[in-house]
């Protein structure tokens, strides 16, 4: 794929379009087969964590962001828009996840675990890790932020409806501990607005900004290992 050696600004619409789309309906599978009670294998009602288990994450949004970071990425710097240093994008990617990791490993367990205290501490990990990929690639960092958001609003308005039907899906938590069950609109700010809206938001960009600096890294040296047989020739 042909690099454009510079380009200017981006519509983050027109990048987000496809990606969005997918994701939506992606969102709109899983909720229809938890409502329908399809095979728990693959439409599990059960709330995860950031840790995949079993087959049911497969018919998610939270995977996609690795394949559509490599999508973004290359787009971008087709259009001119890629990292100054792709090496810099890589290397702040790696820090900022390595960051979180170590954050969750071991901080967080020392630290207290009342619920929302440590929802806070959870989402200021995955949130300042996702920021700092700001000054790896400035113009990935925002269409990775447009798509995140994009992704993740549909959800947050599905999560409303679901908490206040009791759809008892894993948008509304269902069967959680007792530390869940709070009034409507509390339950709805601590377990999917603020979630939706800062981790998993900061999640995608962490990680589609690691799939796609390394996607772009590698690229730019196929390109060059395909263009120097022909400067020899």
């Amino acid at each position: 794929m042909p690099f454009a050696a510079s380009g200017g600004p981006v519509s983050i619409a027109r990048l987000i379009l496809i990606p969005a789309l997918i994701s939506l309906a992606v969102t709109i599978l899983r909720l229809i087969g938890e409502l329908q009670h399809w095979s728990s294998s693959w439409f599990s009602s059960e709330t995860g964590g950031t840790t995949p288990s079993g087959v049911s994450w497969v018919i998610g949004i939270t995977w996609l962001a690795l394949p559509i970071g490599v999508y973004l990425a290359l787009k971008l710097a087709k259009e001119g828009r890629g990292p100054t240093h792709a090496g810099k994008a890589v290397g702040f990617s790696l820090i900022g996840l390595m960051m979180f990791l170590a954050i969750r490993s071991f901080v967080l367990p020392k630290l207290t675990q009342e619920l929302r205290p440590f929802l806070i501490l959870i989402w200021l990990a995955m949130a300042v890790p996702a920021v700092i990929q700001l000054f790896g690639w400035t113009d990935l960092f925002k269409a990775l932020i447009g798509y995140g958001l994009a992704a993740r609003i549909p959800v947050v308005i599905i999560m409303f409806f679901a908490m206040r039907g009791d759809w008892g899906t894993h948008y509304d938590y269902v069967g959680m501990p007792e530390q869940f069950q709070m009034p409507l609109w509390p339950r709805f700010f601590w377990l999917a607005f603020f979630p939706q809206l800062i981790f998993w938001v900061g999640f995608t960009v962490l990680t589609g900004a690691l799939t796609g600096s390394i996607a772009v890294v590698l690229f730019r040296r196929l390109g060059s290992q395909a263009q120097s047989p022909r400067a020899r020739a």
